[in-house]
């Protein structure tokens, strides 16, 4: 079994895998970053100080004991009021939107610049599999 396992390792497919993975966290971190810091207080400005970590629905009851601000989802949460945070859903999607996006354009880059493989040429047409098949047949008594 150990084997085995230093065999699944050592493919090239699964270290390319966690080297992914890994760079694919550090984006999302990077991407998180640039949404809350810099794309959402933007779009903040534009709306009129519209703040999205902000936007809660209120499930609840607020607990006799909480002395924090009523209006804060951050301190309403850590109280362990029922809530439902759509604000930062929207933050959330907008991060997935930016990231996809991204992932996409990246692709399409490298599409382009690596070139097509000998192997991923064009096979033969429908046409041309079917009249080797008639001919194959024709051949048979």
């Amino acid at each position: 079994m150990l084997k085995e396992f230093q065999a699944f390792i050592a493919r090239g497919n699964v270290l390319d895998l966690a080297v992914a993975v890994i760079i694919g966290a550090a984006f999302g971190a990077i991407v998180t970053s640039l949404t809350e810091d810099v794309i959402m207080p933007a779009v903040g400005a534009v709306f009129g100080g519209l703040d999205f970590s902000n936007y809660f629905l209120r499930l609840g009851p607020i607990p006799a004991s909480f002395n924090g601000d009523p209006a804060s989802y951050a301190a309403l949460k850590q109280a362990g009021v029922a809530m439902i945070g759509y604000g930062n859903f929207i933050t959330a999607a907008i991060n997935f939107l930016i990231i996809g996006f991204v992932i996409f354009m990246l692709v399409k880059q490298a599409n382009r610049l690596i070139p097509p493989k000998a192997d991923d040429a064009a096979g033969p047409t429908e046409v041309e599999l079917l009249a080797e098949i008639r001919d194959e047949l024709r051949k048979r008594p």
